[in-house]
């Protein structure tokens, strides 16, 4: 029974190796020559080619965005903060008197700080050649400045050039713009879109008909907008304007908005 037994182990250790060695010669084979669709598959997914789209549109600007500042200064808070309201008073009047809407006029922000000056003892080191040098010193405050800045819309861009002009008479600190855009630019943009796609799609087809390659679905998509505005600043209109001097002309020009955009195919 013993002589039986090992004869059983030994015939099924030999079936067991041979299975292991079908097993192993079976896997390496698979790694070195592929092994059916899901393999091909695989690879498939690692031969892919990207080709980028450009497109753009351009529109002529139908509003123009104003930025003006008051500040002014004064010995108490209370007294400064007066003055600027006197100002933004008189602006906003102005305003409304030219058909700009409440809605688009923003304070984007307001602030009173402390004015500081440097006050400095009787030295009581001897002066000399080069001077007397400061003993004590110290900052005292000697007023406040209360400033408040608007954003304004102005939906007439014939009328910035007057808007402007007036704003800059009234006494406002500083006045930058007009910033021309677009109010609803999303048809524009999608527009944009559509050309950079197309672009991309027949940059595809004629590099897959150079290549001799065929193309097959799209495995990946980006976008990439962009808006280039065309920006004025007219600082200088706030300091000495004239009312009674007709207002500058400001040319609109045009505004791009465009897209770029990346597709990827899987390559068949």
């Amino acid at each position: 029974m013993m002589d039986l037994s090992q004869e059983l182990k030994a015939k099924l250790y030999r079936v067991l190796k041979v299975v292991l060695i079908v097993f192993v010669a079976f896997f390496l084979a698979k790694s070195l020559f592929g092994g059916g669709r899901g393999w091909d598959k695989d690879k498939d997914t690692e031969h892919t080619i990207s080709f980028n789209g450009h497109g753009e549109v351009n529109a002529v600007p139908d509003i123009a965005n104003v930025y003006f500042t008051i500040s002014k200064d004064a010995e108490t808070v209370k007294e400064a903060q007066a003055m600027v309201t006197e100002v933004e008073k008189k602006s906003l009047d102005f305003l409304r008197e030219n058909n700009v809407l409440d809605k688009d006029i923003k304070t984007s922000y307001a602030s009173f700080y402390p004015k500081y000056e440097s006050v400095y003892e009787k030295s009581l080191v001897p002066c000399s050649q080069y001077g007397c040098p400061p003993n004590g010193g110290k900052s005292v405050i000697v007023g406040y400045t209360a400033s408040e800045s608007i954003t304004i819309k102005v939906r007439n861009t014939d009328d910035v050039g007057k808007i402007m002009q007036g704003l800059g008479a009234l006494g406002v600190s500083d006045l930058s713009g007009p910033n021309f855009a677009i109010d609803k630019e999303d048809s524009l943009k999608a527009e944009a879109r559509r050309q950079a796609i197309v672009d991309a799609k027949m940059k595809a087809k004629t590099l897959a008909r150079d290549l001799g390659v065929r193309l097959g679905d799209i495995v990946a998509f980006s976008e990439v907008g962009n808006y280039y505005p065309m920006p004025m600043y007219a600082k200088s209109m706030s300091e000495g304007t004239d009312i009674s001097t007709p207002p500058a002309e400001l040319p609109k020009g045009e505004n791009t908005i465009s897209a770029e955009v990346t597709i990827t195919y899987e390559l068949e």
